[in-house]
């Protein structure tokens, strides 16, 4: 009888050790952000934008990856715990919605429609609409002075359009299927001017195949805030905004941004203030 009662103890000591190393377990699991496996955070970029976010054969490089990566150390991922996944512009709303990303740096301008779709942390850089023209071109000083002028876009480019139906209406509006293409069309003087972001045209303009042969023209035709996008009432959003902050008062927003457009003499605006939306 007495063995029996002994028994019984041990075997509700047992039973009771087995219950909290299986709670201690479960903890573990969510600890490390996902089931069983390794801690992991998942962020969206461009794959094809040089000095924005651009795939390389030695990894991912340009001024979204610097933010994002420094983004994720803050919210307390190291680089190796990133998996980066290519977010073109017409599915970063998708993706968000979906969960296939935890957040979108992309040259992702906040606008009140997609606002309608998705929440956005920052801005983190005030960009303009602006055209990259050769370095010995003294022709364009002003919006205006496109007209005549041969411009060069991607296919569909909203920018090419903007310019020719608002700011220079006698441009003439070709459309090329990559900006490298029409970086070859504005080597060979086939083309005047390319437009898009100033930001993306610094990029392209500070790769050391092109070094010296362009510039921007610095007309500032419109403001594109970038925002780095979060699925709707996500509680990221806030903690992102934290990081921002943090990003631009120890001095290493203004270090992602030489070391990515300081080749191409981009002449940045200073870090806009979280919240703040330039219309």
């Amino acid at each position: 009888m007495k063995l029996r009662k002994v028994t019984a103890a041990s075997a509700a000591v047992l039973a009771l050790s087995l219950a909290a190393t299986a709670c201690g377990s479960d903890d573990k699991k969510d600890d490390s952000g996902s089931s069983g496996g390794s801690k992991k955070i998942t962020i969206g970029i461009k794959f094809d934008q040089p000095g924005i976010g651009q795939k390389t054969p030695q990894g991912y490089t340009g001024f979204d990856v610097d933010v994002a990566t420094y983004v994720a150390g803050k919210l307390g991922y190291s680089e190796d715990q990133i998996e980066w996944k290519e977010s073109k512009s017409a599915d970063r709303e998708t993706m968000l919605k979906r969960g296939d990303v935890d957040f979108i740096a992309a040259s992702y301008s906040i606008t009140p429609e997609r606002e309608q779709l998705v929440d956005f942390a920052g801005p983190y850089l005030l960009a303009h609409q602006d055209v990259l023209i050769r370095a010995d071109d003294n022709s364009i000083k002003a919006p205006a002075d496109l007209n005549s002028k041969k411009l060069c876009s991607v296919t569909g480019s909203t920018s090419a359009q903007n310019v020719k139906d608002k700011l220079a209406p006698k441009a003439q509006l070709q459309e090329y299927p990559t900006y490298s293409a029409c970086l070859t069309g504005l080597q060979n003087a086939a083309i005047d001017a390319l437009t898009t972001d100033d930001s993306i045209l610094a990029g392209y303009a500070a790769q050391s195949q092109f070094k010296g042969k362009f510039k921007l023209a610095g007309l500032k035709m419109t403001n594109e805030n970038y925002g780095i996008g979060v699925k709707k009432g996500s509680d990221l959003k806030d903690k992102i905004n934290k990081a921002l902050e943090e990003m631009v008062s120890d001095g290493s927003w203004q270090k992602v941004v030489d070391s990515n457009f300081g080749p191409a003499n981009y002449k940045n605006e200073p870090a806009p203030k979280i919240g703040d939306i330039k219309s």
